[in-house]
């Protein structure tokens, strides 16, 4: 797989009939190894580990319903409530993140309102916070550690 700009983790791989497949903590099962699949294993991993986000409040996969179409959002991390609070979209290393791909998580914002973006093809990382005010965002320089949010001690 690819190198990515992410500490090395270790994961659980098994080869499968269909190709190479990949343990996925948050789904309890093995997926198909895809570049994209790749990015998300190891930012989770990174979330996790690096960033002390509770594996728990991750789920990946998650259904959005976008005027009456199911779409879905690659990563979304909740809040003890289960409140969704950030949504992450992945993209495999060789896909360019631009701004069609914001405008993609935008869109799945649209329905969840969360308060941070997380955009990733493992080699650049963007984290924008929602300015729900004035319906924008802005980057951070660096996705916060779970315990910067404040998310635990208020009802926001």
């Amino acid at each position: 797989m690819f190198e990515l700009n992410l500490p090395k983790y270790t994961f659980k791989t098994k080869s499968e009939k269909e190709g190479l497949t990949i343990f996925d903590r948050c789904r309890q099962k093995y997926v198909a190894l895809t570049p994209e699949e790749w990015v998300r294993q190891n930012m989770v991993e990174y979330l996790i580990q690096a960033k002390a986000f509770p594996a728990a409040r991750i789920a990946n996969e998650v259904t959005v319903n976008i005027n009456g179409m199911k779409k879905r959002s690659d990563s979304v991390i909740y809040d003890r409530e289960m409140r969704p609070r950030i949504i992450v979209e992945y993209k495999a290393p060789t896909v360019k993140i631009t701004q069609k791909v914001f405008d993609q998580i935008a869109t799945y914002n649209f329905e969840l309102d969360v308060d941070l973006l997380i955009v990733s093809n493992g080699l650049q990382h963007y984290c924008c916070k929602m300015d729900k005010e004035n319906r924008k965002y802005f980057f951070l320089k660096e996705i916060p550690n779970y315990n910067q949010l404040n998310w635990e001690s208020t009802n926001t």
